[in-house]
């Protein structure tokens, strides 16, 4: 009876679980439940399997409430190629704990490429314009939080940024404060959950893969020990190893295999049609439409070469059938002469 038994161990788990997020009900001042938050991450992080086992960990860490109060909750770095979910995975942990994807504080580190621009993330030194306004581009009402909720900081691109405006966050990293340069003001980010994303190493990788496919012997892009020795050798060569000891977590990313192409197509069709459900329409998309939308993917653009397709392949047809057809609010996407025809549902 294998399926009985896997029904049964399945049900055990399923109660420990609970067991467990009731105990922590009890004991923490977070008003979240991890099992509730990781089943949205997983239906909406694909192929990330391992970075998703790490973030179940941090989240009953976190919901125990036992952390220090003289640094942040934790300090996370996402390592890996674009387009594989690095940053969609802070935005929907900030959707699932914070009731919005927009409620985290975002700092785009691309644009701190300059060292004066550290001004930007401490403020300006005593004499300068906005000194004495302590003037910064962090959101202080989005890094404390509440008492029921952490705060979510997201330094998105961090190799980006001069390694000087690296520097200045490291106190953050290891105190939980930033003490701006006019030293009139302290911002709090002991509240706070601190992700950093960077694609160091990638290139490197994707070299080593390339040349394994070349020679007849690549079995995908499977992780392994010398992947990690590379992503490790990045980091080393572009931070300080001060600024690496502050991290909790250093997770890479996986390239989306092949397996997972059609799944990211269903999913982005999902999201399209949440959309359209403000219009009361809905699509329907025939597997000839999902094969045609995924035959000319490139692994290294990620999740987002799909959303360039559909939205150059398959938007504009909808466009149109919507506008042609005003009193259909069902529409279904067919192909025809490697062409996405889009007519109302029979």
């Amino acid at each position: 009876m294998p399926f009985i038994n896997d029904q049964l161990a399945h049900n055990e788990a399923l109660n420990e679980r609970q067991r467990y997020a009731k105990l922590a009900a009890r004991r923490s001042r977070f008003r979240f439940e991890p099992e509730v938050v990781m089943a949205l991450m997983r239906e909406r992080i694909l192929g990330q399997d391992r970075v998703l086992d790490s973030m179940d960990d941090l989240l009953y860490t976190l919901k125990a409430d036992f952390n220090s109060p003289d640094r942040p909750l934790a300090v996370s770095l996402f390592l890996g190629p674009t387009g594989v979910g690095k940053t969609e995975t802070v935005r929907v942990l900030a959707e699932a704990i914070l009731g919005s994807a927009e409620h985290l504080c975002r700092i785009d580190m691309n644009t701190l490429a300059q060292e004066h621009y550290s001004a930007a993330i401490t403020g300006s030194p005593p004499g300068y314009v906005g000194s004495k306004e302590g003037q910064t581009l962090f959101d202080e009402d989005k890094i404390k939080g509440s008492f029921s909720r952490p705060g979510i900081v997201l330094f998105d691109e961090i190799e980006k940024a001069d390694k000087q405006v690296a520097r200045a966050i490291m106190n953050i990293l290891d105190t939980g404060k930033l003490v701006l340069s006019s030293g009139n003001r302290v911002i709090d980010f002991s509240n706070a959950l601190i992700f950093m994303t960077s694609n160091l190493g990638v290139k490197e990788l994707a070299t080593k893969h390339q040349a394994h496919k070349n020679s007849g012997w690549f079995s995908g892009f499977k992780r392994s020990r010398s992947d990690q020795e590379i992503l490790d050798q990045a980091l080393r060569k572009h931070f300080d190893l001060e600024f690496i000891n502050r991290i909790d977590r250093i997770l890479p990313f996986e390239w989306l295999g092949e397996e997972r192409i059609t799944d990211l197509v269903k999913l982005e069709l999902k999201h399209l049609n949440k959309r359209l459900a403000a219009k009361n329409a809905q699509l329907h998309c025939h597997d000839d439409v999902l094969n045609f939308l995924v035959k000319d993917y490139q692994s290294e653009y990620g999740a987002r070469d799909l959303r360039r397709h559909i939205r150059r392949q398959l938007e504009p047809a909808l466009a149109r059938a919507m506008l042609e057809y005003e009193e259909s609010n069902d529409f279904t996407a067919e192909l025809e002469l490697n062409r996405v025809l889009i007519e109302p549902s029979s």
